[in-house]
């Protein structure tokens, strides 16, 4: 973990958005997920927007189609026994066709973006059909 602190960086401006994102989205009333990318030269994560996403297509497609990308997701649902929830994931996006460098980098950096986003799920997909699965996914548990 030490060395990909070291490794791996994050500005503080983006460590105030992931909290500010983390507490904001508990009380969501609708999806809201941030796509975080890792510049290959300098290894900094940075959010690719500010805004947050709204929806599972939205964010199906802003998702590159051959390069991993980190998400932060909150999707408020109403569980079979009609409690509310508002899970708080992020997903680690890895389309089959991005290269073996880019797997590496973004392997080696996701836990540790993991603990920084203060996450304690984390879901793995491949392609747009795996991103419209998310919300099945979350309310199995």
């Amino acid at each position: 973990m030490a060395s990909e602190q070291r490794m791996y960086t994050i500005s503080e401006e983006t460590k105030d958005q992931l909290k500010k994102f983390r507490l904001g989205s508990s009380r969501a009333k609708e999806i809201q997920a941030i796509i975080y990318s890792i510049d290959k030269s300098s290894l900094e994560i940075t959010p690719e927007a500010t805004d947050p996403l709204k929806s599972l297509q939205a964010l199906s497609d802003d998702l590159p189609e051959n390069s991993p990308r980190f998400v932060l997701l909150s999707m408020p649902l109403t569980l079979s026994d009609g409690r509310s929830t508002v899970p708080y994931v992020m997903v680690s996006f890895m389309p089959p066709t991005c290269s073996n460098e880019q797997r590496m980098v973004y392997a080696g950096a996701k836990e540790m973006f993991r603990n920084e986003a203060g996450v304690a799920r984390v879901l793995d997909v491949e392609d747009e059909e795996g991103v419209e699965g998310l919300e099945e996914r979350l309310r199995e548990g």
